[in-house]
């Protein structure tokens, strides 16, 4: 009943007109071999993998879940072969470079990758999820010793790794953790302490995993400025077992077939990355590309939400609709995406599901060009523009996958809410993206207090600016004037709360804490606003009779129609919270 297929199609519209990324790649030394027919080749192949290896796993490895015995975790029955599958087609290298056995290619199509694993399959894509992370934190920070030892089997998907942050205590604030780690005289460092919700932390696809632990120094300062990072293998070269042993599995909610455990470190020897007492400065790396990924899951989960309520509304038969399409006959029972209540839930599914990929592969497009655009203020920009955006993609994104798998479900009434029709699943599968890679809370207030307010609004006058180029360059077309002049007036709607937040957290240091959740929800708003007055403006390159130009255009139009309606929610809110919240 449940069923995923990769939306290539639209993702060529982003790459080719949205993003125009193949004139980008043509100036970029990196990936000036790679043209728009290679990029959809590799697309393609991705979309096979997800459509009919992962997706058939997806109902069953969350009925099977994750099994514990001994400290031995077994994933769900065809994880391991997929995941064969998977590394034999190459794909843990796309992204990463030639030199170490990696295929080079841009972020921009290991989003698209990513996008398709999530919503294909969100259990066995955790396993994967961090591989881009942890290469970009080792090549960055680890010695050249360990960076030749550990990052092929990295890239060649030998080996996993994990991130090890949270322990019992400490959750989001890692100042506040214990594990410890001491200097031994070989110039390696024995690890002691506890980790939970360590996704990956032990399972049967690889023989090793490799984590990547963040622990204190006998020395270290307290706080966070105390925390350095380590690199623990599972098994040392000589075959034994590290110090390291799962001793759990958490029972969960959703993302059953992801095995999320909790680690004993009992003496696990490991070896430092990067300097002492800097390890967040080296997990941020990981971090930053992971929060991308996260928000990525919650465009997985709309897109394969929207194709399944799509395809329901489509065949089941519920009562007499007010209006029918010209030329359809009336009949005792009309399909429900006639039904006027049903067509809005589906329009905004798509709109959200089209809206956000482009403003997620805008992102990782914007990573592309802050390593590799020839000239230092494009690189330069593209790495500011790429950082402001990460927090509002995690969290606005996961925040919409949520509440579109929700919206989903409605349209499949009571069946919706058995097994069978699987969109519970992915509401709950859905619900995790909120909470982990810093909650959304959080978010919120990294984008306003430290990217926002932080670079004294540099990074967001750079958004202004493309925000009012989208604007400037809509008005010149008929069609999309009145989007273009919607797009200006949320521009300098967004510019004017800022003003307003700079001016009144002079005299109320908690106000930007209060009204962060719907500053951030402003932004988000305002990107898919960004993201549809582009797409309608280059949707006039395809040809009229194209399906997918009308089909842009109607979403556009509804998209400014209905959508922009919420923000008054969020500036009332903004513009209200006067009073410091009380103490309860």
């Amino acid at each position: 009943m449940w069923s995923y297929q990769a939306p290539l199609r639209d993702m060529q519209f982003v790459f080719e007109h949205w993003l125009q990324a193949p004139a980008t790649w043509r100036r970029c030394q990196a990936f000036d071999a790679l043209d728009l027919p290679l990029a959809m080749q590799v697309l393609e192949e991705a979309g096979r993998f997800t459509q009919n290896v992962l997706a058939p796993l997806n109902s069953s490895g969350d009925r099977q879940g994750c099994r514990w015995r001994a400290g031995h975790v077994s994933t769900p029955d065809g994880f391991a072969s997929a995941y064969q599958a998977y590394v034999d087609g190459g794909w843990p290298a796309l992204a990463c470079g030639e030199a170490l056995g990696g295929q080079g290619l841009p972020q921009l199509l290991d989003a698209a990758l990513q996008e398709m694993l999530y919503a294909s399959n969100h259990a066995w894509a955790m396993y994967t999820g961090i591989v881009y992370g942890a290469y970009l934190c080792l090549k960055s920070h680890g010695a050249p010793w360990l960076q030749e030892r550990y990052l092929p089997e990295i890239v060649s998907g030998l080996t996993l790794p994990t991130m090890c942050l949270t322990e019992p205590q400490a959750g989001s604030d890692v100042g506040l953790l214990r594990c410890r780690a001491e200097p031994g005289v070989d110039g390696s460092y024995r690890l002691h302490g506890n980790k939970l919700f360590i996704s990956g932390g032990e399972h049967d696809l690889t023989e090793n995993i490799l984590h990547l632990v963040l622990a204190r120094l006998p020395d270290a300062p307290s706080g966070s400025r105390g925390i350095s990072l380590f690199l623990v293998p599972k098994r040392l070269d000589d075959g034994q077992a590290n110090g390291v042993r799962c001793d759990g599995l958490e029972h969960k909610m959703g993302i059953k077939g992801s095995a999320t455990c909790s680690l004993v470190f009992d003496g696990a020897q490991g070896w430092l990355i990067g300097e002492a007492n800097q390890g967040l400065a080296a997990m941020f790396v990981m971090m930053n590309s992971a929060r991308l990924h996260v928000g990525l899951q919650g465009l997985g989960h709309t897109e394969v939400a929207w194709q399944n309520a799509r395809k329901y509304a489509a065949e089941r038969l519920q009562m007499r609709a007010p209006l029918r399409p010209e030329g359809v006959q009336a009949q005792a029972a009309d399909p429900l995406h006639y039904h006027p209540a049903m067509r809005r839930v589906l329009l905004e599914l798509r709109a959200a599901s089209e809206g956000m990929r482009a403003i997620g592969y805008w992102a990782a497009h914007l990573l592309d060009q802050a390593e590799h655009a020839v000239d230092p203020q494009t690189r330069q920009h593209a790495s500011q523009l790429a950082q402001l955006l990460t927090p509002i993609i995690k969290a606005f994104f996961t925040e919409q996958g949520f509440r579109q798998a929700s919206s989903s479900l409605q349209v499949f009434g009571g069946y919706g809410y058995v097994t069978e029709f699987a969109i519970e699943q992915t509401l709950r599968d859905s619900r995790i993206a909120m909470i982990y890679e810093g909650s959304n809370e959080i978010q919120a207030n990294d984008l306003l207090l430290r990217k926002v307010l932080g670079d004294h609004g540099q990074a967001f006058g750079l958004l202004l600016a493309q925000l009012r180029e989208e604007a400037r360059l809509g008005g010149d077309w008929v069609e999309c004037q009145g989007f273009a002049a919607a797009l200006e007036n949320l521009c300098n709607s967004l510019a004017a709360v800022v003003e307003d937040v700079v001016e009144r957290t002079r005299e109320d240091r908690e106000y930007p804490y209060r009204i962060a959740g719907d500053f951030l929800q402003l932004c988000g708003v305002t990107l898919l606003a960004l993201s549809w007055a582009r797409a309608a403006r280059v949707s006039r390159a395809l040809p009229e009779t194209d399906p997918l130009r009308a089909g842009k255009l109607q979403s556009a139009g509804f998209f400014f129609d209905y959508l922009p309606s919420r923000l008054a929610q969020h500036l009332a809110a903004i513009v209200d919270a006067r009073a410091t919240l009380a103490f309860i």
